[in-house]
C-alpha cells in the first residue's frame, strides 16, 4: 500500500484452506520483518500466477500488500488502483469463505485511504481529497478495535497533510524498511 495503513485483510489464512492466501501471508510476514525485496518478489510471482482475471480476493490482497513494498508513490499508486479494481469484483460470499468475520465493505476505507495518501504524495490534492471523502464514507464499516483506530487516525493525518499541501511521507505510514 502506499504507506497509509496496516492491512485490510488478514496476513494469514486458515491453514490449508487457501494455499494462495497462505503464501500471501508468508510474504507479508517477510516484508514486515524487513525482507522487502524477497517479499516483493514472492508477491509478484503470486500475482503472475494469479493473473489479471484470477480470484479477485487474491488479486486485491496481492495488490494491497504490494503497495507497502514500494516507497515510490507512483509505483504504489498503480498497485492501489489494482487493489481497488479487484475489490470491486470480490463478492461477500468469497470474503466469508476466506474468513467468516471479514466483510468486503471493510476493505474500502483502507483502499481509498491508500489512494488518497499516494495522490497526496504525488501532489494531486483534489484526487486525494476525493478518496479521503470516499474513505470516510466507508469508515463506519471499520471495526471498533486497534486496526479501525489506526485507520481513523491515518485518515486524519492524511487530511491534515492534504490541507497543508504536504507531499512528504507520513512517519506513521507503513512501507518498505529497506
Amino acid at each position: 500500500m502506499s504507506a497509509t495503513t496496516t492491512s485490510t485483510t488478514t496476513a494469514t489464512a486458515t491453514a490449508g484452506t487457501d494455499p494462495t492466501m497462505d503464501a500471501i501471508g508468508r510474504a507479508v510476514v517477510a516484508g514486515r520483518a524487513g525482507e522487502t525485496r524477497s517479499a516483493r518478489r514472492q508477491l509478484l510471482e503470486l500475482w503472475s500466477e494469479t493473473g489479471v482475471t484470477g480470484d479477485p480476493l487474491h488479486r486485491c490482497s496481492l495488490a494491497h500488500y504490494l503497495v507497502d513494498l514500494h516507497d515510490d508513490p507512483a509505483q504504489a499508486l498503480a498497485w492501489d488502483v489494482r487493489a481497488l479494481d479487484a475489490a470491486d469484483a470480490v463478492t461477500e460470499q468469497r470474503v466469508q469463505q476466506h474468513h467468516a468475520g471479514l466483510h468486503i465493505a471493510g476493505f474500502y476505507p483502507s483502499l481509498h485511504l491508500n489512494l488518497a495518501d499516494n495522490y497526496r504524495r504525488l501532489g494531486s490534492f483534489d484526487a486525494a481529497a476525493e478518496h479521503l471523502d470516499l474513505a470516510r464514507t466507508y469508515a463506519p464499516a471499520l471495526p471498533a478495535d486497534a486496526y479501525g483506530d489506526t485507520l481513523r487516525t491515518a485518515l486524519d493525518e492524511v487530511a491534515e497533510a492534504v490541507a497543508r499541501r504536504d507531499t512528504t511521507r507520513r512517519p506513521s505510514a507503513p512501507g518498505p524498511t529497506t
